[in-house]
């Protein structure tokens, strides 16, 4: 499956996005592989972060001027957030961009697989935990469920998933949608 994955991600083109009012920031897709099936990690935020508190996300955050790159940035964040060192990450590919609808960010997306089970090491100060869920799972509940909300006067197509009595929406759902409608069925 990571050749199909590879394959597929490097097959086309990501959307990339250029905003210079947006600041740039990047996450990991971690993917591993367990039990025969896949699975994807996701984070619950602490409550002591800035943005996007309690939330489920990936590893991930801004860019920093020493970063070499967008995907330096997300190796980078996913060792200090969660303790994913970039040497056991293999970066298959990137998805495409999307802005963040309350926090100003453009959000590059890569995926990569890493081993499992994994020694994790929590920054406590941005995790609050790891999620590990299941690949087939979310290919079960895709399409998720699709909400319209009012944001800043505008109407915003949102989805979202509920794995576990987590709630997995905004970018992140964005993400893994755009990650399983890539996947196909």
């Amino acid at each position: 499956m990571e050749a199909y994955i590879r394959q597929m991600l490097q097959a086309r083109v990501p959307r990339e996005l250029s905003v210079p009012s947006r600041r740039l920031a990047a996450v990991l897709l971690p993917l591993y592989h367990h039990g025969g099936d896949y699975g994807i990690i996701l984070t619950q935020r602490s409550d002591t972060v800035y943005h996007h508190r309690g939330q489920i996300a990936f590893p991930g955050g801004g860019h920093e001027p020493h970063d070499l790159s967008l995907q330096h940035t997300a190796l980078r964040e996913s060792a200090e957030e969660i303790g994913l060192q970039p040497a056991d990450v293999c970066v298959l590919g990137q998805l495409d961009d999307l802005l963040t609808t309350g926090s100003n960010y453009l959000v590059r997306p890569f995926v990569g697989t890493m081993p499992y089970p994994y020694p994790f090491v929590l920054d406590t100060r941005e995790t609050a935990s790891i999620i590990e869920v299941p690949l087939t799972w979310l290919r079960q509940h895709n399409p998720p469920v699709e909400v319209q909300r009012q944001h800043a006067g505008r109407v915003v197509q949102s989805f979202f998933f509920d794995y576990d009595g987590h709630v997995i929406w905004g970018a992140t759902a964005k993400i893994v949608k755009q990650f399983l409608d890539l996947l196909g069925p």
